[in-house]
This record gives C-alpha cells, structure tokens and sequence, in this order.
C-alpha cells in the first residue's frame, strides 16, 4: 500500500495529512502503535517543511508540499512485520533539516528529536530543486488482522534517488542520520 499526497503549503495540511495515513494504515490492519507513532512522525515532518521550506517548484502545482507513505517488506503481504516509509517534498530551504539540542526551556527544536526516537531511521535527499525529508518505521500488523488486498498486489519499492523512479527495494538504504 503506497499513497502519494499533494497538499497546500498552509498549516491545515496537517491534519488533512494524519486523517489520511491513519484511515489508510488502520485499514491495511497495522498495529494501533504504529499509527500513533506513524501520524506522530508525519505530523512533525510536515510542520518543519511548512514552517522552514518553500513550496515545491514547478512543475508542481503553485504553493503545495507532497507527502507519502508506504507500507513494504512482509507487512505488504500480511506478516506481522514490516516497514513503513512517511516522506514530506518541498522546495527546500537554506539550510537541511537537522537535529536540534535545545534547551529545557526552549518553545520549540524538539520536533526531529521525536522522530528520531520514533523511527528506525531517517534522513534528508535534495534531489535538483526539491527536498525530501524521510522516514522508515518498524511496521506490524494488528493481531488477526492482514493487509488489504491491494497492498498484497503491489511491490514495494522506493525513491531511488534519481529523478523519483521507483525500484523494488527495502525501505531506505541510507543508515546515517541527517
């Protein structure tokens, strides 16, 4: 199961983004858990991208950000694990996402912290003129439960990091963090 997501570079986008990968990863029956975790991540990947990063260039569409995820490995075909992959594009910004240490006392900077505690790992690809900021989190299928059918059709792959096609793969390759 893969989604891909155009959506308005304005902050209602995220609550228009969790209702969507919630609906879609509570119907392929993966662990209540992960969702949570999964909207956490999403969420913070997003509200970085909306509050940091332009909209993505043409030939998008004027003023959007693109979200996806993806769900692979044996959670596609109904095991109980798997992985999935949460990734927000965008026009970039002058600097790369990057974790922060703020202080106890700082109003914000914590948002990469919590995905890094959340995900099995994560990074940054600038690709021409647009950054995708990702994720890859330990997916498991709810108890009894199996994906839904068209997740078992179709192969998981991801972004090759060359344009945007799409090969067979595990979830993200890279192991640094960005």
């Amino acid at each position: 199961m893969s989604r891909v997501v155009l959506l308005p570079h304005a902050a209602s986008s995220v609550t228009s983004a969790r209702r969507g990968l919630c609906s879609d990863l509570r119907a392929c029956g993966v662990a209540p858990g992960t969702v949570d975790d999964a909207a956490i991540v999403l969420s913070e990947l997003l509200s970085n991208a909306l509050r940091h990063a332009a909209p993505l260039p043409d030939p998008f569409p004027s003023e959007c950000v693109q979200v996806s995820w993806e769900i692979g490995g044996a959670a596609a075909v109904g095991d109980r694990e798997g992985w999935l992959e949460v990734a927000v594009c965008d026009g970039g910004a002058q600097t790369l996402p990057r974790l922060a240490r703020p202080s106890a006392s700082a109003l914000g900077g914590r948002g990469l912290g919590i995905v890094e505690n959340l995900a099995a790992k994560w990074g940054t690809e600038v690709d021409d003129r647009v950054t995708t900021v990702w994720a890859v989190l330990e997916a498991a299928i709810a108890s009894g439960r199996s994906a839904a059918p068209e997740a078992r059709e179709r192969t998981p792959g991801i972004r090759d990091g060359q344009g945007g096609t799409r090969v067979p793969a595990t979830p993200r390759q890279q192991t640094a963090r960005a």
